[in-house]
């Protein structure tokens, strides 16, 4: 799940690779499995720094821009893994 600023952004499935484009500030790219954060315009740059995640419960955090990356499995879905 990709939150803003604690408002729902999106779900995006972890087997399909893709970017996305949070909020014009902060690029996530998901490729083999796994959602890394590849650019971001806050100061610090933790979020780009984080490694890939790709297991339930994992996440990357944007502090400044308010961004919050978090992979959700669900044993009823038939899925590995999907951002929301």
């Amino acid at each position: 799940a990709i939150t803003v600023d604690g408002e729902a952004f999106g779900t995006y499935d972890l087997t399909e690779d893709q970017t996305v484009e949070i909020s014009g500030t902060n690029r996530l790219i998901i490729e083999n499995g796994t959602a890394r954060m590849e650019w971001a315009d806050c100061p610090d740059q933790l979020c780009v720094n984080h490694r890939a995640v790709d297991k339930n419960g994992e996440s990357i955090i944007c502090l400044p821009n308010k961004i919050v990356v978090a992979i959700e499995s669900s044993d009823e879905s038939g899925l590995d893994g999907v951002v929301q």
